[in-house]
């Protein structure tokens, strides 16, 4: 069983592997203590630690929702030392993790209300894990909107998901990709995500915006919601890119003074606003 020192990772097997898109893996993994296994919670919009031993670690978030139990996943791009090294593993390999850190998506506020879901890119997997959350929770919330976006169609990830909550009657599902990353075959929209974001006007009334994606998406998608009549405390996001030690002791996730690991990931636009402009 893992002890109380906070520095030590629980000691995960990689149960299964999927390749999503190009240089971009899902992990499902398995705590090799069932005792750990037992005792271990989380909610979404937490994230975790990530170990290859002997290399290092690395910080994502949890892409699976806390209603499926006995396992975890994590999606990662190979991109530096410590992904590359994960992206070596193979099924039946061990790693270790640390976690969960970080605050939660409200989604007990939310019930009762529409809601939709705006990513981009390599940012699905957080929205993964509120989208399952509130699916598996389905009667509690109204109308469910997911646009989801990226620079190819390749590059778009969870495909097999994506088919499956398009066929779903109370789910509206639209994907997009950016302009020159479609295919003859691709039959969905073309376009950045803040421009069909506008096109196709989901409506602000009784409902919780919640948007996750590049640095850049983020800021050209807030006015937009804003424009179609969101209210700042209305729209919630998640500062993937700001999550280092998951303490906040390292100094390096903090804008102005406020630290992403200890106060967030999860942040309305509203308490963005009163930050500085380094997110």
């Amino acid at each position: 069983m893992k002890s109380d020192n906070i520095y030590l990772p629980y000691l995960m097997r990689v149960e299964k592997i999927t390749q999503e898109a190009p240089g971009v893996k899902t992990f499902r993994l398995k705590f090799v203590d069932s005792a750990d296994e037992d005792q271990f919670a989380y909610y979404t919009g937490q994230f975790g630690e990530y170990s290859v031993f002997g290399v290092g670690e690395s910080t994502f978030c949890i892409a699976s929702s806390p209603t499926r139990k006995g396992y975890i996943e994590c999606t990662f791009r190979q991109a530096g030392k410590v992904t590359t090294a994960l992206a070596d593993c193979e099924e039946g390999s061990l790693i270790g993790f640390r976690g969960p850190y970080g605050n939660v998506f409200p989604i007990e506020q939310w019930k009762g209300k529409n809601i939709v879901f705006i990513a981009g890119g390599i940012a699905l997997p957080p929205m993964r894990s509120v989208i399952w959350n509130v699916l598996d929770l389905r009667e509690d919330y109204k109308d469910i909107t997911i646009l989801y976006g990226a620079r190819t169609v390749a590059d778009l990830v969870y495909k097999d998901e994506l088919l499956g909550w398009g066929s779903r009657s109370d789910i509206k599902m639209v994907t997009t990709v950016d302009p020159g990353g479609d295919t003859p075959e691709w039959k969905g929209e073309v376009g950045f995500v803040p421009a069909i974001l506008e096109k196709i006007a989901p409506k602000a009334e009784n409902t919780v915006a919640v948007v996750c994606g590049p640095p850049i998406m983020i800021k050209l998608t807030f006015p937009v919601l804003e424009k179609l009549g969101f209210t700042p405390e209305s729209i919630y996001t998640t500062l993937e890119n700001r999550m280092k030690c998951g303490f906040g002791k390292c100094g390096r996730c903090n804008i102005g003074s406020t630290y992403v690991c200890k106060d967030g990931p999860v942040f309305t636009y509203e308490q963005l606003k009163k930050l500085p402009d380094e997110y």
